[in-house]
């Protein structure tokens, strides 16, 4: 009864992503709007989107880092493209590289894709946009919407910062070791909720991971060589310590999810369900009552679902701490400030 209920108000939550697919120039908050360039910069969308798919071509496993490089982007002084921007004298070490950052990849797709477009529009989409409409549409075509329409529309309109600190995304940035406790106050802090928290989550449906991030689950959890006991210690952990052994190397990596890394659907809360998510941020979904009843909703429900549900929570994370006005600048170069 009570994941009935759930359902029903998930459902009704869905509603709000049918006008993000409308292909109207709609508003979600009072500084961004879906259409934005639409006058200034009439093919700036396709122009990313084409960046993305020219890469995806060559290599599929791309869209998980860019899809990550928005969400490190956001955690730490909102979305304004500050994780994109290089460490100078003055400035000192920049979010890239900070620990947490130091595995990130994709710059290369948004370098590409400002380039284009500053040949197209010069001076008119910033950086932050570009990071916001990259994770679009690399979730679309890791959803396997290569050609057709996207997962959902992006509200743009955000200009870039021009500080970038690599103790702030130590401060701010979810750990993969986390509780639900300490996911649930960093994700309140930016204005998200459980089930944002819980959607948002899915993104772990792509990509690899490196042994480090997960190996202290295996090894040594609490200090004294044992294993976490959220995980699956029977068949799941094996495989992990087969690919991942006491001496593994740092290059090393995982899928996320075996077999499956590249393609984004419902797998990923499947295992979670079962004790074999990755990381232990995401066995702690069924620490918390609310967040467990989405984990399981999303493992039976079907994939369109899923995709409606994390569009909602994509935009709403896209939103938090935007740089609007005069608060912010447009990068000619989406490493260093003008």
């Amino acid at each position: 009864m009570q994941q009935r209920q759930l359902m029903k108000l998930l459902a009704l939550s869905a509603v709000a992503v049918v006008v993000l697919s409308a292909g109207t120039a709609v508003s979600t908050c009072d500084k961004l709007k879906v259409g934005h360039y639409r006058q200034s910069c009439r093919n700036a969308e396709s122009v990313v989107r084409d960046t993305v798919k020219y890469y995806f071509s060559r290599d599929q496993t791309v869209t998980a880092p860019l899809l990550r490089l928005h969400f490190h982007d956001c955690f730490v002084r909102g979305c304004d493209g500050s994780v994109l921007l290089n460490a100078t004298a003055a400035s000192g070490p920049a979010e890239k590289d900070a620990m947490p950052n130091q595995s990130l990849d994709g710059f290369y797709v948004i370098d590409a894709a400002k380039a284009a477009l500053e040949k197209e529009c010069p001076g008119v989409v910033s950086c932050a946009d570009i990071l916001a409409l990259v994770a679009r549409d690399a979730v679309s075509m890791a959803a396997g919407n290569i050609s057709g329409p996207s997962l959902w529309q992006v509200p743009t309109g955000r200009l870039d910062g021009r500080v970038s600190s690599a103790a702030e995304a130590v401060a701010n940035l979810p750990s993969s070791f986390a509780d639900f406790a300490a996911l649930k106050l960093n994700f309140a802090k930016k204005g998200l909720n459980v089930k944002d928290l819980a959607i948002l989550s899915g993104a772990h449906a792509i990509g690899n991971s490196h042994c480090v991030s997960f190996a202290k689950r295996l090894y040594n959890f609490t200090g004294k060589g044992d294993a976490d006991p959220t995980l699956d210690v029977h068949g799941y952990a094996a495989l992990l310590r087969a690919a991942c052994p006491p001496q593994f190397d740092s290059a090393t990596t995982v899928e996320m999810v075996p077999g499956s890394s590249t393609t984004f659907d419902t797998d990923y809360y499947k295992l979670v369900a079962s004790h074999r998510g990755l990381f232990h941020s995401d066995q702690a979904l069924l620490q918390d009552g609310e967040a467990a009843a989405i984990v399981a909703a999303m493992a039976s429900t079907t994939k369109q679902d899923f995709f409606r549900r994390f569009a909602v929570s994509m935009v709403r994370m896209g939103n938090v701490g935007v740089l609007t006005g005069t608060a912010g600048e447009i990068r000619k170069n989406c490493a260093m400030v003008n």
